[in-house]
């Protein structure tokens, strides 16, 4: 049985890990869930990511906000989360939140709307966003847990991340398929980026080095409607 053939066998929904003995959900959203504490976790929106380029001449289709937010509703609404820790560049810049059209402002409150929500501060977002409620810490703990933005240099253990837009390749019959991915070796794990403008970054990238140990890791690639695990030895760079 070929590489993709194992992965189609073993491909279903989301995909269940455990990491510093919680139990969490990779969704193909690209969101991960902690079903024992209702918490959703989502990294890297970039929202008003177009209008942020439009203001310094690049034009980048301006639907870029409508199409995260339009996700993120879905997946608040089908997981009914308690509380959302969005894990830095929530925004593309500090002054996206006060950019953003009223009607999106007006979408992402409905969303917000009766749960507990942490802005993680990020290196494109430091500060807290203009007029929009939740908590901005640098960091969150839970139980040995910690989210941040950036990976750390050290240990990572219960470390969940963003920041660097992990993606994984493989080839299957001498094509190559890409995909956005979670990648985690049990210790840490880095998040995809969540919005719709963001590129990826190969896992086997040299940004990577350090982060994870090479024998134990795991892309989860995301596909349409499945995650897809991948063991490390399958991939390959870009």
């Amino acid at each position: 049985m070929n590489v993709v053939s194992r992965i189609e066998a073993a491909a279903h929904g989301p995909v269940e890990i455990a990491m510093a003995g919680e139990r969490m959900v990779c969704d193909p959203s690209g969101a991960l869930y902690l079903p024992a504490d209702r918490l959703l976790v989502v990294s890297d929106l970039h929202l008003e990511k177009g209008s942020s380029y439009a203001r310094r001449g690049s034009m980048l289709p301006p639907y870029d906000t409508a199409a995260t937010l339009a996700r993120l509703a879905d997946v608040v609404a089908r997981l009914r989360p308690a509380v959302v820790v969005s894990l830095g560049d929530s925004f593309h810049d500090d002054g996206g939140a006060g950019r953003m059209p009223e009607p999106f402002r007006e979408h992402l409150l409905q969303v917000m709307e009766g749960r507990e929500w942490y802005w993680i501060a990020g290196n494109h977002d430091p500060a807290a966003p203009d007029n929009l409620p939740g908590r901005c810490v640098d960091e969150l703990a839970l139980g040995d847990l910690t989210f941040r933005h950036e990976p750390s240099k050290g240990g990572g253990e219960g470390e969940i991340a963003g920041h660097l837009h992990p993606g994984a390749r493989i080839v299957r019959r001498g094509r190559s398929v890409r995909r956005a991915c979670f990648a985690s070796d049990g210790r840490r794990l880095v998040m995809p980026a969540f919005g719709s403008l963001t590129g990826t970054l190969n896992v086997l990238d040299r940004a990577f080095a350090g982060l994870f140990k090479r024998e134990s890791l795991t892309a989860y690639m995301l596909g349409a409607n499945r995650v897809y695990p991948i063991a490390g030895g399958a991939l390959r760079p870009a």
